[in-house]
């Protein structure tokens, strides 16, 4: 059984026991419940508002972690303006603990 979460602007295919990286929810050890988009289980696929009415996926957060740095420069010709900026993006580890149908 699988399902597709949305969180964070972003779709996720996830299954019951895996890890997820998606952009930060809160603090570690949070338990959270997402709705699903679709759920498959088989030869059965949910994926109208009436049939996910009462299907959720529950999760816990068990890490944060840091993205690779992202490293930018502007600048402007002829004027001598530059500007070198950097980014790094914190995400949650989370773990799907389980799906149900509803």
């Amino acid at each position: 059984m699988y399902a597709v979460i949305s969180t964070g602007g972003k779709q996720y295919r996830v299954a019951e026991g895996q890890t997820v990286e998606v952009e930060r929810l809160g603090e570690t050890g949070t338990e959270l419940e997402f709705t699903p988009i679709l759920v498959a289980d088989g030869d059965d696929v949910l994926a109208t508002p009436a049939q996910l009415a009462g299907a959720t996926v529950s999760a816990t957060i068990i890490d944060e972690v840091k993205s690779p740095k992202i490293i930018g420069f502007t600048y402007k010709n002829k004027s001598n303006q530059r500007r070198r900026w950097g980014h790094r993006q914190r995400h949650a580890v989370i773990e799907i603990t389980g799906i149900s149908k509803g």
